[in-house]
């Protein structure tokens, strides 16, 4: 091998380390030595070799092939570890996943206490902050039987405001102090699409839901664009380390495009960001002025699709429901928008050529929405779109036909049904449950499912959702069939719901989503055969190394593959 082909690991990773661009070694390049999984021609394909250049793929197959085909290529030896296309998560909140790097965590809290320690810990830690911030209760899993209350979260931290959000991000439990800051008092009235719970006289106990978090939103110092920066910057290094190369943004304002377009113009963006404009409003018409972007800084960032919300979540009982919840029968949950309000937003949407994806949980919301894309279809067009149903949680059993009919993707997060499945059912009742997170059913009918998240709700890592829609477990086994496992994915069929399908969801499965010739060489190796490996133990796999466009953004320092 010549000089100019032996680009050292050493090499490679000072390259890194200074944020110089490893496009520097010789082109093309040759990954060996690997067991390398792709779809081609929407089949599952296996090579022992993968050539780049120019960030794109050249040929993938058997290894010893591409060296003679290839004799001038560097070579990076994988040294016999898996090699996958990079993944894909269709729906996230990106700038909300950094943020949180620098604020409270209660997941995974098994208690009220133990998430009053964490915050009175926290509120010690940081004197200077004038308002603490936070996220990830779940009075479901502490088993309170109720929500908790202002007084409880005084009992941490009384000196100044609080406002945590639920795991879910569809209710905030304050403080007394927070309360006050926002003025909320009995007097105080819902705002439509949202609830104060209140105690039996009336007053506000300290969680607002759905859209009256609105009302303590408003009194919250805003970020500034630094801290954008920062965000950013931290949910981009988090998603290189889980091995993924493209994520959705679920609900892009104003401010944080002009960071995205800010961090592709300077190379920084090494995870690509498929965005949704949050709703119709303002910033909507401000970003749509000039159209749809697609591909920006070399397909790094596009804006193409709005975000719509419909409801809350099941959780909380926003979810807004046909009938009244199973185990609360004064509620049925909140619906966002009147039929005549939807119906508006979506035309609107595509009127100006963007996708449009809903947010709808319930399966009120979910046949709201079908109402409103097929109303919109007849009156402006914008079938060919892609238009998305973001979660898809709960569909009544004659609407689920409904999204073949009219070409919709179900954005769906599997680890939503395992993170669930501990109240699901008491929510809606053994009825309503066969129409509940029924992935099987809408891949029988055609439907495209789009593999996401939800992250910061959920964990980012996609080998958690990949379990998840695999065996329909926790990661201790439980239950031991799978929760409802008739539903459950087989495993070429999650993998393309994170890798082609999600690109196909993003307008973008000519360039993503496979490792084809002239597609972009985002790819990633880890640490087990994904294809091999016990279904359980999915959720263990780690990521060694991630690749963007031929060049390496993340390396696990504890594994390395070998470079000659």
């Amino acid at each position: 091998m010549t000089h100019r082909t032996r680009t050292t690991l050493a090499a490679l990773a000072a390259s890194l380390a200074f944020g110089l661009p490893v496009g520097a070694q010789a082109a093309p390049t040759l990954v060996e030595s690997v067991q390398g999984y792709t779809l081609q021609d929407g089949r599952l394909a296996t090579f022992t070799g993968l050539v780049f250049d120019q960030g794109k793929v050249l040929a993938t197959g058997d290894a010893a092939a591409l060296r003679a085909r290839y004799p001038d290529a560097a070579r990076v030896d994988g040294g016999g570890k898996t090699l996958l296309p990079g993944l894909i998560d269709a729906h996230g909140h990106v700038f909300r996943l950094g943020f949180k790097t620098t604020e409270i965590s209660l997941s995974g809290t098994r208690d009220l206490a133990e998430a009053q320690g964490l915050i009175r810990a926290y509120g010690a830690r940081n004197p200077q902050r004038q308002w603490l911030l936070g996220y990830g209760w779940n009075q479901v899993n502490w088993k309170l039987g109720r929500f908790p209350t202002a007084a409880e979260l005084d009992a941490a931290v009384s000196d100044r405001p609080v406002r945590l959000i639920r795991v879910d991000g569809h209710a905030a439990w304050l403080n007394t102090k927070a309360l006050q800051a926002a003025g909320i008092t009995r007097e105080t009235k819902d705002p439509a699409g949202g609830r104060i719970e209140r105690d039996a006289d009336g007053n506000p106990t300290g969680v607002l839901v759905d859209k009256a978090m609105a009302l303590v939103n408003e009194v919250i110092p805003p970020y500034s664009d630094d801290d954008r920066r920062a965000a950013l910057a931290a949910a981009v290094a988090h998603l290189n380390a889980l091995g993924l190369t493209a994520v959705g943004d679920a609900g892009v304002t104003a401010a944080e495009d002009r960071i995205y377009r800010e961090f592709a113009d300077q190379g920084k963006l090494t995870t690509r960001i498929y965005g949704m404009i949050r709703d119709v409003g303002d910033d909507f018409k401000a970003l749509s002025a000039k159209g749809p972007l697609v591909g920006y800084g070399n397909d790094r960032y596009s804006l193409r699709a709005v975000k719509l919300y419909g409801d809350g979540a099941l959780g909380s009982r926003g979810a807004a429901l046909m009938a009244p919840y199973s185990d609360d029968h004064v509620h049925s949950g909140l619906l966002f928008m009147s039929d005549a309000a939807m119906q508006a937003a979506v035309k609107s949407a595509i009127r100006a050529g963007y996708q449009v994806n809903v947010h709808a949980i319930g399966d009120a919301t979910n046949h709201q929405v079908l109402d409103a894309m097929e109303a919109a279809f007849k009156e402006v067009g914008g079938r060919e779109l892609r238009n998305r149903i973001e979660h898809a949680q709960v569909i009544a059993l004659p609407d689920i036909p409904r999204f073949k009919q009219l070409d919709l993707i179900a954005s769906m997060q599997p680890t939503h049904a395992t993170s669930d499945m501990n109240m699901a059912e008491d929510r809606i009742g053994k009825e309503r449950i066969k129409g509940a997170y029924a992935w099987q059913t809408l891949l029988r009918q055609g439907t495209v499912i789009a593999g996401g998240s939800d992250f910061p709700v959920e964990s980012a890592n996609p080998f958690y959702g990949l379990h998840a829609a695999v065996t329909r477990t926790d990661h201790e086994g439980r239950p031991i069939q799978g929760w409802h496992p008739e539903e459950a994915m087989t495993l070429p069929q999650a993998f393309r719901a994170f890798t082609l399908d999600a690109a196909y969801a993003e307008h973008q499965e000519k360039t993503l989503g496979s490792l084809e010739p002239g597609k972009w060489a985002d790819f990633i190796l880890v640490d087990r055969d994904l294809f091999r490996v016990a279904p359980a133990d999915i959720w263990k796999t780690r990521v060694l190394q991630t690749w963007v466009a031929g060049q390496r953004v993340y390396v696990n320092e504890n594994v390395n593959a070998k470079q000659d």
